[in-house]
């Protein structure tokens, strides 16, 4: 009887331990949840971190980027500019010098018909002084 009487006590104490092991294993279930829950925010606020670092490289090469392209583009005109710069003085030069050529060209011809007039005025005069010549001699 003895034993009956420690059975409600039994099956009391039992129940206890039961409801403590459930309750400690919520509480460990809960904990983990807790702990699993923290690891996504901490992966989230990571992933979040990385999005945010490559945007600030993406917009730093772009900024790169277009830097660079217009220092090509800068270097690219002056570089035009310098060739247009040469070829117009290349062509002032051409001119200057055409110039020069048709002015000693001019020089010559003025100098080539002062001879030929000059030698037809010499054979001119010659003629003039063979006729006077032959005038004054006595016919043969």
């Amino acid at each position: 009887m003895a034993d009956q009487k420690n059975r409600p006590a039994e099956e009391a104490r039992g129940e206890q331990k039961r409801i403590e092991e459930e309750a400690a294993k919520l509480a460990r279930e809960q904990a983990r949840r807790q702990i699993d829950l923290a690891r996504e925010r901490a992966i989230q606020k990571e992933q979040a971190a990385k999005e945010a670092k490559r945007k600030e490289n993406r917009i730093e090469e772009e900024a790169a980027q277009l830097a660079r392209e217009q220092a090509r583009r800068q270097t690219d005109l002056a570089r035009e500019q310098a060739i247009q710069k040469d070829q117009a003085a290349k062509e002032a030069k051409r001119k200057e010098k055409h110039i020069e050529e048709e002015a000693a060209q001019l020089v010559r011809e003025q100098a080539r018909r002062q001879t030929d007039l000059a030698r037809e005025q010499a054979i001119a005069e010659d003629q003039e002084a063979t006729r006077r010549k032959a005038k004054n001699q006595p016919p043969e």
